[in-house]
């Protein structure tokens, strides 16, 4: 669902937290002219300590008064603020998910790394996403995400969630790891893998398309399950409706596993573990600039050859 964010607000003083990938001068530099530009605009900016702490020359450029407020790395780092910005890749703007989705606060990707496909702008657009978010001319989009449970002999091991993909996946590289994959509860194939993803639309141009998966538009709600590797005659890719129940069982005859979600959030599955996943019940909230097809993004980020193309006559 789109959300026009065009409105001003009553209160003069606007927050934004700045998620940046440390290390690198450029992204410094990058940094300190999006936090000059907005405190201008009246924004009161955060940024997490540890970003403070790992890079020492974050944003020393800028006078002690205009610098970023240090918050903590939690689920109130983004409470109250208007807009999360992110400096950075997908794996940059995916840490950022962490503190945006509970406080339900929009997401802006400027893309620093490589091919950034969850980053809605690249550097050289800089000064339009500036003004873009001063005067509040962008839409949202709602993103999917899967909500996930893991258990293991009736007892909960932990609840988790994802916007890209829930992997299954085998801990002892010299093995094959043996999974059941059900949905809606029923049983639909066992295979020995390296793993099995479920992934969201969105995840499906990450590790679900690495991994052999369909591209999803995003506008579609599904869940994609891709087996890696997987040693069966039935092992394709399938895609299943947004209301459905997956689950992945360990089997108890093999070694462990573990669920990995996003690439960040871990969680070890001991052999007779399932894991049950879902459509969640909180999306991601990403900052769009222009209205633009999917298909075009799809293109641009993966340099998709398209020259021989004459359109519609």
């Amino acid at each position: 669902m789109n959300q026009e964010r065009t409105q001003e607000r009553e209160n003069p003083v606007r927050d934004a937290l700045i998620v940046v990938h440390t290390g690198r001068e450029a992204t410094r530099k990058v940094a300190s002219t999006v936090a000059c530009s907005l405190h201008r605009a009246g924004f009161s900016l955060r940024v997490m300590p540890d970003e403070y702490s790992s890079d020492a020359g974050l944003f020393d450029d800028l006078e002690p008064h205009e610098r970023p407020q240090r918050v903590a790395p939690d689920d109130d780092a983004a409470n109250g603020a208007e807009i999360v910005i992110v400096l950075g890749g997908d794996g940059t703007l995916l840490r950022a998910a962490e503190l945006a989705r509970s406080a339900r606060v929009p997401l802006l990707g400027i893309n620093l790394g490589h091919v950034g496909f969850l980053a809605e702008a690249d550097l050289d657009d800089l000064d339009e996403v500036l003004d873009a978010v001063v005067h509040r001319t962008y839409r949202v989009e709602e993103r999917m995400t899967v909500d996930v449970t893991a258990s293991s002999d009736g007892q909960v091991l932990g609840r988790t969630w994802a916007l890209n993909e829930a992997i299954v996946e085998k801990t002892n590289w010299a093995k094959l790891l043996d999974v059941v994959l059900e949905v809606d509860h029923r049983p639909v194939s066992e295979f020995a893998c390296d793993g099995v993803l479920c992934a969201t639309p969105t995840g499906s141009t990450a590790y679900a398309y690495s991994a052999g998966g369909p591209v999803v538009w995003p506008e579609v709600q599904a869940m994609l399950l891709v087996p890696s590797n997987a040693h069966a005659l039935f092992s394709r890719p399938l895609v299943v409706s947004p209301e459905s129940r997956v689950a992945l069982e360990v089997s108890g005859r093999g070694d462990a596993g573990v669920l990995v979600c996003d690439g960040r959030r871990t969680l070890d599955l001991p052999p007779g573990s399932r894991v049950e996943i879902g459509k969640g019940e909180t999306p991601v909230l990403l900052v769009r600039l222009r209205v633009q097809p999917f298909t075009d993004r799809l293109v641009r980020k993966f340099g998709l050859p398209v020259q021989g193309w004459r359109g519609r006559r």
